[in-house]
């Protein structure tokens, strides 16, 4: 009997807290559904929330409040509105909330995707802009996109001669991340240089990590017990991208040879040992920005070589050497390649 008092206890005792919460951050809120205590609204939600809060919203209104547990919502379903919030006050609604994700795996919202809209991310904005993804920058390492592209042309034709079958979605998709990891990081990575499961299986539990509901956003008092084991499992897999762009770094670091074109690494820690940013960069703003790289360019390869995406290559790929049969005479027959990658 005693452990039932201690339950009761503790329901009544944390919607006390809540009520003295709610109490604390008093606004106005529009109307919505009766919440319970605790919960929330978490009991109006089935499999298809969307279609939940389309039922919700055609008997409360376009714009209505919710809660679901510690966390206020404020739910808005109709097109004039969503503008109102996304374009005309988009300054107004900008921030990110603060959840375990972004504390694990964004090195604690330093990164662009989760970070405050102020003026850190400002400038973080301004830095990528003008030092890594400017014309200028992107144009230097032209040659080394033609090199590797005629290292595809060659094996390609060495294939045809040899009358080999070629998995050309494959072989595409391995070039662009070379080119990718080429400017990014200065060298190739194979697949198990990050974990041994590979690149694509550790972005893919990441992936599903920061989408799966965490009780501990809503319910603050059990981010600490972790009952799902998804804290323990970010903090696995921070420790895992941590240590290799922590190597990446120290490669740098210790590399002497003078490289013609400085990839990503090099120019953020030529900013930040500079001291020139202007604000708080350090080795964990760097690794911060690797890291949404490194799983920007996961997904474009993963979805290069599995999605209908790669369609528009082979039809594209097909059209430039029809003229000269099947093989790859020259590097000029695919320049229209060349711009599509």
């Amino acid at each position: 009997m005693a452990w039932i008092w201690t339950i009761i206890s503790m329901i009544i005792f944390l919607y006390l807290l809540q009520e003295l919460i709610n109490l604390a951050k008093t606004k106005k809120l529009p109307p919505g559904p009766i919440a319970l205590p605790i919960l929330g609204h978490f009991h109006l939600l089935g499999k298809s929330p969307h279609q939940n809060l389309h039922h919700l919203a055609q008997k409360h209104g376009p714009i209505m409040s919710m809660r679901f547990g510690f966390v206020s919502t404020v739910v808005i379903s109709t097109p004039a509105g969503a503008e109102l919030v996304l374009k005309t006050h988009d300054l107004v609604f900008a921030g990110r909330a603060r959840i375990e994700a972004s504390k694990h795996l964004s090195y604690d919202q330093r990164n662009i995707v989760f970070a405050q809209y102020g003026p850190y991310w400002r400038n973080m904005r301004k830095l990528c802009t003008l030092e890594l993804l400017s014309h200028i920058k992107i144009n230097q390492f032209q040659p080394m996109r033609r090199a590797e592209l005629g290292c595809l042309v060659s094996s390609l034709k060495q294939a045809a001669e040899k009358r080999e079958t070629v998995d050309v979605s494959a072989r595409i998709a391995a070039l662009s991340g070379d080119m990718t990891c080429l400017m990014v990081f200065g060298r190739k990575y194979a697949d198990t240089d990050l974990d041994e499961k590979g690149f694509k299986a550790v972005i893919e539990e990441t992936l599903q990590v920061a989408a799966t509901p965490n009780l501990g956003d809503y319910f603050p008092f059990m981010g600490v017990i972790d009952l799902q084991g998804l804290t323990r499992q970010m903090k696995r897999l921070s420790k895992t991208f941590d240590e290799f762009l922590e190597r990446i770094i120290d490669e740098h670091l210790q590399g002497n040879q003078k490289k013609e074109t400085q990839d990503f690494v090099d120019t953020m820690m030529a900013i930040m040992m500079s001291g020139e940013a202007g604000f708080e960069f350090d080795r964990r703003h760097v690794k911060a920005v690797l890291l949404v790289i490194s799983i920007v360019l996961i997904l474009n390869l993963h979805s290069i070589h599995s999605q209908s995406t790669f369609m528009g290559y082979n039809i594209a790929l097909l059209e430039a050497i029809a003229p000269i049969e099947f093989l790859f005479p020259t590097l000029d027959a695919l320049q229209l390649f060349v711009v599509l990658l």
